[in-house]
């Protein structure tokens, strides 16, 4: 187990390093000069043009004369000790900024996954005992649509009838929990989908194994079948599916986000992308990163408990 954690956190580490390293040169090979954005957002109005004294200070006040390599090794240096940099636009330490921000993408993100989970489950489990029913037949379809059907144009839908005609919960903001029902619940229609498949299909696949039948053979009762014999490897694909969703939730789901004007990580990648702040881009990207593959981590390690017969090494 320790060997294969070594190995895991070595191979975490490398992914973060070339996806931080990819993210930083592309934005300095995007046509334009990140001076003249920076000052296009900080100091200049709407039309004016940037001097070329303006230019050059710029330039020298954030070093961006230097080499792209040397560049990205200031910047890594400085986050392997903890320090991100400053926005460029902001002019705020990124660390602030982010956990500034963090708070409402994790609130959202946990919100959505538990109408994935508490909802998503459940259904799983009822379409494969009622399989090629009447009912499964109709949640299928559901499901179908509900993988289909693209996040933006769900969110507006919902705007469009539970606000603007229903004025049941408002159309964007945050705050108290009704600016959080429409946002989560949008967010949450991919994850629910694919989870209820995958429980429905994992649980056919269960049910059909001759443990379950000896266990049925003993006069244990169905649900007990089900809760304490099938249900636990039924759940292992749908785990996957799910922490994969965490972690794109987490990260930022910047449509979702953007539409609900939702001040999240998501949202404020887009800022930071627009203004060409490599700084904050760069924390935004590190901890998208982070929360996917330390996720994929804590799920791989899960298995080992949900299936015993699962060994590492």
């Amino acid at each position: 187990m320790f060997r294969y954690l070594f190995k895991r956190l070595a191979f975490m580490g490398v992914t973060v390093l070339a996806v931080c390293a990819l993210t930083f040169f592309l934005m300095n090979i995007i046509p334009g000069g990140t001076a003249e954005l920076i000052l296009k957002h900080t100091v200049l109005e709407l039309e004016e043009i940037p001097t070329d004294e303006q230019i050059a200070e710029i330039s020298s006040r954030y070093n961006l004369h230097d080499p792209l390599y040397i560049q990205f090794g200031n910047w890594l240096a400085g986050a392997l000790q903890g320090d991100l940099g400053s926005s460029y636009i902001q002019k705020k330490p990124v660390s602030y900024l982010l956990l500034l921000r963090l708070p409402a993408t994790i609130q959202l993100a946990f919100a959505a996954m538990s109408i994935a989970v508490l909802i998503g489950v459940p259904l799983g489990i009822f379409c494969a005992i009622r399989e090629n029913k009447f009912t499964d037949y109709i949640l299928r379809i559901v499901t179908l649509m509900g993988v289909s059907m693209p996040g933006f144009w769900l969110a507006l839908i919902l705007i469009l009838f539970f606000s603007v005609n229903l004025k049941l919960f408002p159309v964007a903001g945050y705050g108290e929990l009704r600016y959080l029902v429409l946002p989560a619940v949008a967010l949450s229609a991919h994850s629910l989908a694919l989870t209820l498949r995958m429980v429905r299909t994992g649980m056919l696949e269960v049910m059909s194994q001759p443990y379950i039948a000896f266990a049925i053979s003993k006069g244990l009762s169905p649900r007990h079948v089900i809760a304490r014999h099938a249900l636990k490897n039924a759940l292992l694909p749908a785990i996957t599916v799910l922490a994969l969703s965490l972690g794109h939730m987490l990260g930022g789901a910047v449509v979702i986000e953007s539409i609900f004007a939702w001040p999240g990580v998501g949202s404020l990648l887009v800022d930071a992308i627009s203004g060409r702040d490599i700084p904050l881009v760069q924390g935004c990207v590190l901890t998208i990163v982070g929360v996917f593959v330390t996720i994929n981590l804590l799920v791989d390690l899960t298995y080992t408990y949900l299936d015993p017969r699962i060994r590492y090494g």
